[in-house]
């Protein structure tokens, strides 16, 4: 079976890689693409994979834009830390849909998932789309536990802090802090990409790649050149280091501000 990653976060795509080696040896992974356009150029170059596991928010936009600029034929397993996108990825190819961070069960379940269907479809029989979509919304209600306190190293001892009392994540220098409202830096040992999906979406925002912030740790929001956003957060960032949010995600910053 030949696989396609499309997925702009380097830790997970390299983690969604081995889970896929892990599941099966006979899975070639083709290539690993980061951005709409370099999936818009890929297909048009390359024949169809088998299966495409896809991120939905990439480096340059939401990735359900690839199916207006390009025909996709393959069936997507979508990855995100969202769950508001569900009924859109099954309108875009989608026959799952895996919140991260991607686990090992799941990910086998859902290439499981792929073989029942192509055997359905070999042996034409109709796929109810409607019963996936109805189980997957029932799974995604169930399993929305977020932590609520992250372990952290201060010196030779370990202490956890809640996560209500973190502000805001950063990366800086590879490195990902969590940073309190009282203006404390702790070091994690999770990616930014990792703790997105771990934090309630509707408290915590992801900005960029360098920053997810809870909403009352935005201090302000100002129009920025080519319709990006720059904030100030609170506590600030070091020497007010500029966080901004690109045009693609402003739209669905605004919204998320709004919920």
């Amino acid at each position: 079976m030949k696989v396609l990653i499309v997925e702009d976060e380097s830790p997970a795509a390299r983690r969604l890689k081995q889970l896929i080696i892990t599941c099966s040896k006979e899975i070639e992974i083709l290539a690993t693409l980061d951005s709409i356009q370099q999936v818009v150029v890929w297909t048009s170059q390359n024949p169809a994979p088998d299966l495409i596991f896809m991120d939905i928010q990439l480096a340059d936009g939401i990735s359900f834009e690839i199916f207006n600029k390009t025909s996709i034929l393959s069936p997507i397993i979508f990855t995100t830390a969202y769950d508001e996108y569900a009924l859109r990825a099954f309108k875009n190819n989608g026959i799952d849909y895996l919140l991260k961070p991607v686990v090992q069960e799941e990910l086998d379940n859902a290439i499981q998932k792929y073989h029942q269907l192509k055997k359905q479809l070999s042996e034409n029989k109709s796929i109810d789309h409607s019963s996936n979509i109805e189980r997957l919304l029932v799974d995604l209600k169930l399993n929305q536990n977020y932590k609520s306190r992250f372990l952290i190293k201060i010196g030779e001892k370990m202490i956890s802090i809640l996560t209500d009392n973190i502000a805001y994540f950063s990366s800086e220098d590879k490195l990902v802090f969590a940073i309190t409202m009282d203006g404390k830096r702790h070091p994690l040992d999770y990616s930014l990409d990792e703790i997105e999906g771990m934090v309630d979406p509707k408290i915590f925002f992801r900005l960029n790649r360098q920053y997810i912030s809870k909403i009352n740790a935005i201090q302000s929001i100002h129009n920025y050149f080519n319709g990006k956003l720059k904030l100030f957060l609170t506590p600030p960032t070091p020497a007010n280091k500029e966080v901004v949010v690109s045009r693609e995600k402003a739209s669905h910053f605004k919204q998320w501000l709004e919920l």
